[in-house]
């Protein structure tokens, strides 16, 4: 059964904010999904049909952060098919996408905060993100 997320980081007023709606559900692998793409070992990842490639990416990358706990506790494989990801009323940053990953795979599987975080810069006005111990892995920057 499907389950929502949804992330939300309030800005200042000139900035509004990042947020994200996550729909998604998880099951075994080779369960009716087709063009599902391998993101680690046994953990695979299927979107809905149209999504743009950042946005792609992020959640790609949203599920690998945790994809080492998923594949120990999961050994015959996981598959999180999002039905939608939308960014109601938002300053839109697609970086959002991994945050809402990270929200909704903690939310299902009880998993610990891998220091995936947003904020806004007050100096410069500008979104600022950390990573946990990954390096920043994409840019939507100009």
């Amino acid at each position: 059964m499907s389950s929502t997320v949804e992330y939300r980081l309030r800005g200042t007023h000139s900035q509004g904010g990042l947020a994200a709606d996550l729909t998604a559900e998880y099951r075994l692998p080779g369960t009716g999904a087709a063009g599902c793409l391998q993101v680690y070992r046994n953990v695979s990842l299927t979107l809905p049909s149209g999504t743009h490639w950042r946005d792609a990416a992020w959640l790609a990358f949203g599920l690998s952060v945790h994809s080492a706990d998923l594949s120990s506790e999961h050994p015959d494989g996981l598959l999180v098919e999002v039905a939608a990801l939308t960014f109601p009323l938002a300053h839109y940053r697609s970086e959002a996408a991994a945050l809402a990953m990270d929200a909704w795979l903690r939310n299902e599987f009880a998993l610990p905060d891998r220091g995936l975080r947003a904020a806004l810069d007050d100096e410069t006005g500008a979104w600022g993100f950390q990573w946990g111990g990954h390096l920043d892995p994409f840019s939507d920057g100009p």
